[in-house]
């Protein structure tokens, strides 16, 4: 790319330890963890297609969510899995290029689709008797299209300036993928355009999304306080819990990575935060919309029987 300097053709990806006994544990770790994310989304995606109950807005919103999160999982745990067995730690620059536009556009993604499912649950507890009607396939469509765009344009955007940067000679990367903190930290020269560019898709990307579900769970704690009886409000509040519960992990822990200010930047606690939005996380999804979920576990048991 233009500005970059191609003296760097590959980087090196430390991981998490250089000791032998460790990288195998954490091979083993790692594999169950993956494991467990493909079943789990590819389950809850095929039941939601397979039952005529689960053919509902939520579930729509609920099944791309498992779809992205099964890709973005895919992202880097292959990657990681072989860094910890093999010898060779290195990636290709086009391979960073390549992983950073993935992983960049599917997280942006999953912020926008996050803040449209927050819509959903809006909609659902003020317009419960319209809300078939007011959650059209053709807007749920809308809405997951739009997600989809906006985040890879972004992602665009981002990995174009992040690449331009210029590359003076050090190639070792203090992560186990190609992320934006240890990139930005081995680029030379001026960076204050870059970061302005980063700037500004973290707000658009991130905090703008995150204003409009804080928004919309305002409205929606408003809306269940008036009702009377508190089993109503239980009842109402449950409706909620998962998509709650999802958004508080996944923006708890970019917003710790991306939106703390450059000082307080620390690459070892950075690892631990990113290990858990880009590969705990896309496991635990499946589960905090299906155990506490009466629908899911009817049609899982239809589905076994």
């Amino acid at each position: 790319m233009e500005g970059a300097n191609h003296t760097v053709t590959q980087f090196i990806l430390v991981g998490f330890t250089t000791d032998p006994v460790v990288q195998l544990v954490l091979f083993v770790v790692f594999l169950g963890v993956y494991s467990v994310t493909l079943v789990g989304n590819t389950t809850l995606m095929l039941l939601i297609c397979k039952d005529s109950r689960l053919h509902t807005p939520m579930y729509f919103f609920i099944g791309n969510l498992s779809f992205l999160d099964l890709w973005y999982s895919s992202v880097y745990t292959p990657k990681i899995l072989v860094t910890c067995i093999s010898e060779d730690k290195s990636i290709s620059f086009a391979g960073c290029v390549a992983q950073f536009l993935f992983s960049a556009g599917l997280a942006y993604s999953e912020c926008f689709l996050l803040a449209a499912m927050a819509y959903d649950r809006y909609v659902a507890i003020s317009k419960p008797l319209f809300y078939s009607q007011a959650m059209s396939i053709k807007l749920c469509i809308f809405l997951v299209a739009a997600s989809y765009l906006g985040g890879f344009i972004s992602s665009s955007i981002i990995t174009k300036r992040t690449f331009a940067l210029k590359f003076c000679g050090d190639n070792i990367i203090d992560d186990f993928f190609c992320d934006l903190p240890p990139l930005v930290k081995l680029a030379c020269g001026r960076k204050d355009s870059y970061q302005a560019v980063l700037f500004f898709l973290l707000g658009s990307n991130v905090i703008a999304p995150t204003v409009f579900i804080l928004a919309s769970y305002l409205f929606i704690i408003v809306i269940i306080m008036r009702i009377r009886s508190t089993q109503g409000r239980l009842k109402a509040f449950s409706t909620c819990s998962s998509h709650l519960i999802s958004v508080t992990l996944f923006y708890g822990s970019i917003l710790y990575t991306y939106a703390r200010p450059r000082s307080s930047y620390s690459l070892e606690r950075d690892k631990i935060a990113s290990t858990f939005y880009t590969v705990v996380f896309p496991m635990l999804n499946p589960m905090i919309y299906s155990l506490r979920n009466k629908d899911v576990k009817e049609a899982l048991n239809k589905l076994l029987k």
